[in-house]
């Protein structure tokens, strides 16, 4: 889909809404929302702030969009993972394995896009941030108490915990294999404390 944007002079400039999420996405994941203005995200673009406020609304709208986007397309594929039919502890160290890659992944943009959301300044991004956090960590409880109820909440915040730790450290400077060695180290931990 495609919309027409006012021009600053000349002809009509054809601006596509899905790649304008997608380099907002990069700006944000690279210096985080709070250091991101709308004017950065104007001149990314290619268009005049009016134009971005008639496409987006906001800046913590165009955020949301580019958390769907990255839940959908970026993000650690928590569904496939969490598979029933494999030992708990193994697909959570799975998903703390996944975790580093994902967060190393980009040089320039590292750590988790959502995790670092988590902290905005902004309320509203704020909020969207936290609300796919909290689901992906609803995920994981629901997973972990289909077969170890007792331990649900301990084992999630546990995980929850180390991911954020993992996309700490990867947006301090620390690489893949530091991050592998830190996610199979608490997969032992998870492997100890859920016996399969």
């Amino acid at each position: 889909m495609t919309t027409e944007i006012p021009p600053r002079r000349g002809r009509p400039r054809r601006f596509d809404p899905d790649e304008a999420v997608a380099t907002a996405q990069s700006l944000f994941h690279e210096r985080g929302y709070d250091s991101v203005s709308v004017a950065d995200v104007s001149e990314a673009l290619g268009i005049n702030p009016p134009s971005f406020y008639a496409a987006f609304a906001s800046k913590a709208g165009l955020y949301a969009r580019v958390l769907d986007r990255y839940s959908a397309k970026d993000g650690i594929p928590f569904a496939e993972i969490l598979d029933p039919e494999r030992p708990v502890a193994e697909c959570l160290a799975s998903i703390l394995e996944a975790a580093a890659h994902h967060y190393a992944a980009d040089p320039v943009a590292t750590g988790c896009l959502v995790l670092e959301g988590t902290r905005s300044n902004d309320p509203d991004a704020r909020a969207a941030a936290r609300a796919l956090h909290a689901g992906a960590e609803n995920l994981i409880r629901d997973y972990v108490a289909a077969r170890h109820p007792a331990e649900a909440d301990r084992i999630t915040d546990f995980v929850s915990t180390t991911m954020a730790g993992l996309s700490a450290k990867a947006r301090n400077g620390h690489g893949l294999d530091r991050l592998l060695a830190t996610a199979r180290l608490a997969g032992q931990a998870l492997a100890g404390a859920l016996p399969s």
